[in-house]
């Protein structure tokens, strides 16, 4: 059995012939592999494709050199999109849309143009040959950190956003059909390149519980993400759905289940139960994640980890789990990162 084929049967919720493994939802820039990728040194079994940033690279280039030098804001790919998007993490509050208050306004601002298709040359060929060599392929559309709430905070700044949500839904609406629109066309270019998974991602809770009401995101978010599924199953009708966010999004389950998500992602056990929502669901939604606490990959040590790997595939698995960890690796000790791999691979034989 090929990842591919392996991938596949985990995330539908059938038994593979091992646990597939992934070390997050996007490409990770690991040090200490030497010279093999990460992908290839840790055995993980999806390669992810992007679409490619706008030609131009003198303004990025710039934005970089006026970052404070204690600013982290991640890999280069996020940085791109932060300068494309306009966002500035180290200016706090004040971000690019944060004096708006009339739709007129908003209407002048121009998003980050996707449809050239310059953006996506190569897209499915790039799919095509992962597809030859027995991987399975994941994209995600372009976006500001997730495709929806997390793209419309940064650009109007967190607490602005949320007051738009609760007291100005028109401006609220207006903003977010702006940002659906781009969804739709790249989750429809991604669908239509042939991955097998479509990544959608929106941190809409906080470690004990949503953000906002169910009802505003049932109302204002759920709809939109109902429609990016299923113009991108339109073209692909065994698109494989994964949906992340941080934090307790347990209350989203059944409804993330109801417009079509085949997969939810990290399930921090800190945060969220894994084992109830496996007994729940588990014949309908696939876990993705599940792995360790942040204090476990950045202060724990590898036989914690290989205890904890035990633990999740002993208690979710065989079908319905790919193994990632549950938080970003960026300060993880590589020690803890080999355990992890090598953990999966003497464990999670099935």
């Amino acid at each position: 059995m090929n990842s591919r084929e392996r991938v596949r049967l985990a995330l539908t919720c059938r038994r593979p012939d091992r646990i597939p493994v992934a070390l997050a939802f996007f490409d990770q820039s690991v040090s200490g592999t030497g010279s093999m990728a990460p992908e290839e040194y840790f055995a993980l079994d999806i390669r992810f494709v992007d679409f490619q940033p706008p030609a131009e690279q003198g303004e990025f280039l710039q934005y970089l050199r006026e970052l404070p030098q204690d600013v982290y804001v991640g890999n280069l790919s996020q940085l791109r999109n932060y300068h494309e998007w306009g966002y500035r993490p180290h200016t706090g509050p004040a971000q690019r849309l944060s004096g708006v208050r009339r739709l007129e306004e908003l209407a002048e601002v121009a998003l980050p143009d996707v449809r050239n298709p310059a953006r996506y040359a190569g897209l499915a060929a790039q799919v095509a040959g992962w597809h030859s060599d027995g991987w399975a392929v994941a994209g995600s559309p372009p976006h500001l950190g997730g495709e929806l709430f997390e793209t419309a905070f940064r650009l109007r700044g967190f607490e602005e956003f949320l007051v738009d949500l609760a007291q100005r839904k028109e401006l609220a609406g207006y903003l977010l059909d702006q940002i659906t629109a781009l969804m739709l066309h790249s989750a429809l270019i991604l669908a239509q390149a042939g991955v097998d998974i479509l990544l959608l991602d929106d941190d809409v809770a906080m470690p004990t519980d949503l953000v906002m009401s169910p009802a505003t995101w049932r109302e204002l978010f759920k709809p939109r993400l109902a429609e990016a599924i299923r113009i991108a199953r339109e073209v692909s009708p065994e698109l494989i759905v994964f949906y992340h966010s941080d934090g307790n999004f347990t209350r989203l389950v059944p409804e993330l289940i109801d417009i079509g998500v085949n997969v939810i992602n990290p399930l921090q056990p800190d945060c969220m139960d894994a084992r109830v929502i496996k007994e729940a669901f588990g014949e309908r939604l696939a876990l993705w994640g599940t792995v360790g606490s942040a204090w476990l990959w950045d202060r724990g040590t590898p036989e914690q980890v290989c205890e904890e790997v035990k633990h999740r595939i002993e208690t979710l698995g065989p079908a319905g789990l790919l193994l990632s960890p549950a938080y970003d690796i960026d300060f993880a000790r590589f020690e803890n990162l080999v355990a992890f791999r090598d953990a999966s691979e003497e464990y999670g034989r099935l």
